[in-house]
């Protein structure tokens, strides 16, 4: 369900993802936080998932160039992964990029995430250059996919 990133529950779930992402690429992040205002923008949407009315899950699409959006902020807390939260919240992602005139998707994970990596393919997006701030970056890794 789409709801804004700065409540309570989405800062909680953006907390943890940020502290996830902190062990795994802790020279990387150095000094880096989740903005919850990046996604208040124009064209963005954030959702979190639910599970007996626990917020488990989130993820978000922001603009990034004309008729494409990217997806950002993709977590499950970890006691509530291997039940399919994390693709519900891609495909309601989807559906809302869609529905919002989105005629592709990219996102950019990390090489350390093998989960992610897992989830995006199966879910059917295909590699893509990396961009941006992600076009040098070693452990960077690019997907696309057009909806």
């Amino acid at each position: 369900m789409a709801e804004r990133p700065d409540a309570q529950d989405s800062v909680t779930l953006l907390s943890a993802l940020r502290g996830e992402l902190a062990e795994k690429y802790p020279d990387e992040l150095r000094g880096v936080s989740v903005n919850p205002n990046e996604l208040m923008i124009a064209g963005a949407v954030f959702v979190v998932a639910r599970r007996n009315g626990r917020a488990v899950g989130c993820g978000a699409i922001r603009p990034l160039e004309t008729g494409v959006a990217e997806v950002k902020r993709m977590f499950v807390v970890p006691d509530a992964r291997g039940h399919g939260i994390g693709h519900a919240v891609l495909s309601q992602l989807e559906t809302l990029a869609r529905e919002m005139g989105y005629a592709k998707l990219r996102l950019e994970t990390g090489l350390k995430q093998p989960e992610a990596i897992a989830l995006y393919e199966k879910a059917g997006y295909g590699p893509y250059p990396c961009y941006g701030p992600y076009a040098t970056n070693p452990l960077s890794v690019c997907f696309e996919k057009t909806l």
